[in-house]
């Protein structure tokens, strides 16, 4: 149990717990089951639209049924590379991923490199369904960001805004990491609240989905909706992994920045 406390909202405090309830004492955590959630409503809303769009459910369940498991590998691969220092010791760690460690971009990657195997397989329109599917990827983004929340996590650096958050967990961080975050140019204060960066990203991934659910009737080209997702979410990770104090480094960049420039 943690209490997260947003002083600039008249004091406002909200008590969240990681564990969702267990089963035979195995911890179920919220974390997993917003993601679990979002990836459930998208993949409903993409089952439910398909005919309109020209595709059989089935292929939009075939293809998550592939794409998910190397989504999911990719992720963690993609946090791992990066992050090695914290598995040279103990390479059997990297199979843990109950302890966290994901990488969203990791995920798109694999989901892609899937999606691209399996229109080639079945001969299907790859820009056309990555048009169709994209939205409801990023609206999964959206709702998925909301696991950080509980587990208080991928925030940012200090701020005065009225909405900016703060726990014992982030106080805690920010003491331990101060003189590492102080090498690549961020000055924190522990008692200063810090940037919800994850409500900023929910909330720009929300903005992304509706713009390109009313484009995606009007595009003309294929491939114009899923470019749009790359520049469009592309800018917004670039801006707001700018204030996370968490990023995965190589050498003194920030590799998301680095491929959120790349995609835009």
């Amino acid at each position: 149990m943690t209490t997260v406390e947003f002083p600039g909202l008249w004091g406002l405090k909200l008590t969240v717990d990681r564990v969702a309830f267990r089963v035979f004492g195995i911890p179920i955590y919220w974390y997993g089951i917003i993601i679990a959630a979002g990836f459930l409503l998208s993949f409903i809303l993409a089952v439910k639209n398909s005919r309109k769009f020209g595709f059989n459910p089935d292929v939009i369940m075939d293809l998550v049924l592939f794409g998910t498991p190397s989504a999911i590998i990719a992720a963690r691969l993609y946090y791992v590379i990066f992050s090695w220092e914290d598995f040279r010791n103990d390479p059997l760690l990297v199979f843990d991923i109950r302890g966290g460690g994901l990488a969203i971009y990791g995920g798109i990657i694999g989901a892609i490199a899937a999606g691209l195997i399996y229109c080639r397989a079945k001969k299907i329109n790859t820009l056309s369904l990555f048009d169709f599917a994209v939205p409801y990827l990023v609206l999964g983004q959206a709702i998925g960001r909301w696991g950080n929340f509980v587990n208080q996590e991928a925030f940012g650096s200090n701020t005065l805004l009225p909405w900016g958050m703060t726990s014992e967990t982030v106080r805690s961080y920010l003491e331990r990491n101060m003189e590492e975050l102080a090498g690549i140019g961020i000055i924190v204060n522990p008692d200063i609240p810090v940037h919800p960066t994850f409500l900023y990203e929910s909330l720009w991934n929300l903005g992304v989905f509706l713009f390109l659910i009313w484009y995606r009737k009007r595009k003309k080209l294929d491939g114009e909706v899923l470019m749009l997702y790359f520049i469009l979410y592309g800018a917004g990770r670039f801006w707001i992994e700018g204030l996370r104090t968490d990023s995965l480094m190589l050498g003194s960049f920030r590799v998301s920045q680095l491929l959120s420039g790349l995609l835009v």
